[in-house]
């Protein structure tokens, strides 16, 4: 990683971690329980999406929203995006039933990086990057050499050494996602990854299938999803 792209990224790690730090001295605008009482102005506000927009699947006028705050070195992110998001996507997503955000919740530098590839990448490819880069994840973010690693997967996906250096030096991409990452920390209380707002109502961990499906049919019908406890299949910062 040369000097410019070790700034950025260092960068966007110190500005997460100070993102969370806020969150647990100052609390979420959510207020847990409480925040259900003004849920639609809650809503509202989480619908705003980043400086150059939301990253989505399926049709905004879905009758349920899910929006996943997601870390591309978040073991656990990929284990859904393998393992569930096929199932959602083909069941709710591609039905019309459900309307798809993802937004940048890096939780370190080479995540950071990985972002800003995908984001490169453009709209219409963007989703098969992240697909890419999740399920490849063993193979870049996990290695001696991170940045080495995800620019031979750049190269793969029709990325030239100067495009991708001039990607990882991209200041409007970088502070898109700083943007997502700190109001989803501030705002939402967003504190580990995977972590799922289905119709405004927050679900953390990288539920299976079995667990995930109900949530939907429970938004579907108009019913209200709780979420306490511990989260399962959720990564922190501590831990990635």
């Amino acid at each position: 990683m040369n000097q410019n792209r070790a700034i950025l990224a260092g960068a966007a790690a110190v500005i997460l971690v100070l993102a969370i730090g806020g969150y647990f001295i100052f609390g979420s605008s959510n207020g847990g329980a409480e925040g259900r009482v003004d849920r639609s102005a809650f809503e509202e506000e989480l619908m705003v999406p980043g400086p150059r927009g939301d990253m989505t699947m399926g049709d905004p006028d879905a009758p349920v929203t899910v929006i996943d705050y997601a870390s591309l070195t978040c073991a656990h992110c990929a284990s859904f995006e393998v393992n569930t998001m096929p199932l959602l996507k083909e069941h709710y997503i591609d039905t019309g039933k459900v309307y798809y955000i993802l937004r940048d919740f890096p939780f370190d530098p080479i995540a950071t990086a990985a972002f800003m590839l995908a984001h490169c990448a453009g709209p219409e490819r963007y989703f098969g990057f992240i697909g890419v880069l999740f399920r490849q994840q063993q193979a870049w973010a996990f290695t001696q050499t991170p940045m080495d690693d995800l620019k031979a997967l750049a190269r793969q996906g029709g990325f030239s050494e100067e495009k991708f250096d001039a990607c990882m030096k991209d200041q409007e991409i970088f502070d898109h996602i700083k943007d997502n990452a700190l109001r989803g920390a501030k705002t939402f209380g967003v504190r580990s990854t995977p972590t799922f707002f289905i119709n405004g109502e927050k679900v953390e961990g990288a539920l299976p299938w079995s667990q995930f499906e109900p949530l939907i049919q429970k938004a579907l019908a108009g019913q209200d999803i709780t979420s306490s406890g511990t989260p399962e299949g959720a990564s922190t910062p501590a831990e990635e």
